[in-house]
């Protein structure tokens, strides 16, 4: 008997898992108040500073210290209760909300402040990060793990959408501190939903190796495993050359398309809006389409669209392009994410996401933000942005079409 085709329901992967469902509404809500505080950040470091390099300073010191103690803190992930861990980091996250929300409403902060909370932050999320996504499965299961990684980022990208379009109003109508103030609050959505799920009980594994020798056990399943090793190429070429865009966009709003804080808004919402289509349309698909060939599509796309959005000077096409950029760029990361976490084993994962948020989060910002935010301080921004985009389009073409390790994965 023929096997019923695959549902195209994006939201079945909720549906079938209470603790998922209690930790997506709860992380999306709480990502509102993350997309105002990033928003708002952004904006006071221009104000404060008026310098695309200080701009992207602040967006690096936030990524330090994931770029310095994210392999340790994947060592640490996989011999921890990931759950009590993502508890205790995100109430530390709003204890940070909370100091900002205070320096700004006061008067006190500057761009020393801003760096100093930024790099609290920073620390916190090295440890969140591995930990947040390597709870996915734990929640789901590994057959639903394509489609939950796929809504995570559905609901991160719905959170983008709605953060900056209200922070926009609450900028207008009581100040930027209280951008902060929301996001300090909204993380008791989060709290409450993480408290509400309920997992077998933790049994801590026999961990007999030091934690140098779990971090060099980890790199050596990434160096020596083809497929790993590629995918993991690939994603630090798009993360550090492709995400500073979103670093230097109060500079293109501001500077080259001559927009104030709503408009900034209004670009971060479209990125948004194609993100969340992105991710839906591949919660939708992920069990009826091959990993690879998808991945390939959309590097070209995020690629090329990248180099239209430098190029553009006029508000009304820099928009429609924004929401391309938004879809391919979810599609690219939520693929390579499903991928490689459907392709590690158990006890390396949290290892395993360490390394990816070392890559993404880390050197996309501590590398990437900051020669973007040089290059577009010294010669532009549109070669910050179309420079980069064009060695991502010419490396996509070299890994997919001149070496086999990408082909092969399924």
């Amino acid at each position: 008997m023929p096997h019923a085709p695959a549902s195209l329901n994006p939201f079945r992967t909720l549906q079938r898992h209470r603790n998922f469902r209690l930790f997506w509404f709860g992380q999306t809500l709480s990502l509102i108040g993350t997309w105002m505080q990033t928003m708002a950040r952004g904006w006071l470091a221009l104000e404060l500073s008026n310098s695309a390099f200080l701009v992207g300073l602040v967006a690096a010191a936030q990524s330090l210290p994931i770029l310095l103690f994210s392999l340790h803190a994947g060592v640490f992930v996989d011999r921890t209760d990931k759950l009590r861990l993502v508890k205790i980091a995100q109430t530390l996250l709003a204890l940070e909300a909370v100091a900002l929300w205070w320096f700004t409403w006061s008067g006190h902060v500057t761009i020393g402040w801003l760096l100093v909370l930024a790099t609290v932050n920073g620390l916190v999320t090295a440890f969140e990060i591995p930990a947040r996504q390597s709870l996915i499965i734990e929640l789901v299961g590994r057959d639903d793990l394509p489609g939950a990684i796929a809504l995570n980022s559905s609901g991160f990208n719905i959170a983008r959408v709605v953060g900056p379009s209200v922070g926009a109003v609450i900028i207008a109508k009581a100040g930027l501190s209280w951008c902060f103030g929301v996001n300090a609050f909204s993380y008791i959505t989060v709290l409450v939903g993480l408290f509400l799920i309920r997992l077998p009980e933790w049994t801590a594994p026999e961990h007999l190796a030091s934690p140098l020798e779990g971090i060099r056990e980890g790199v050596r399943y990434m160096r020596d495993t083809p497929s790993i090793s590629a995918l993991m190429r690939f994603v630090a070429v798009y993360s550090i050359l492709g995400v500073p865009y979103l670093t230097l966009m109060p500079v293109v709003a501001r500077d080259q398309l001559g927009l104030g804080a709503g408009g900034y808004g209004a670009m971060l919402a479209c990125v948004g809006i194609g993100g969340v289509t992105g991710a839906l349309t591949l919660a939708a698909v992920a069990d009826r389409v091959r990993r690879t060939r998808l991945l390939s599509y959309a590097s070209y796309a995020f690629a090329t669209l990248l180099i239209a959005f430098s190029l553009v000077r006029n508000p009304a096409f820099a928009y429609p392009i924004l929401l391309g950029v938004g879809f391919t760029m979810i599609l690219n990361n939520a693929v390579a994410n499903s991928t490689l976490q459907h392709l590690v084993p158990n006890e390396l994962r949290g290892r395993l996401m360490a390394a990816y948020s070392f890559i993404v989060v880390g050197l996309s910002q501590v590398i990437g933000s900051v020669i973007a935010g040089s290059v577009a301080h010294a010669i532009g921004v549109s070669w910050a942005i179309g420079g980069g985009a064009l060695i991502m389009l010419v490396y996509a073409y070299w890994a997919f079409e001149r070496r086999p390790e990408l082909r092969a994965v399924q």
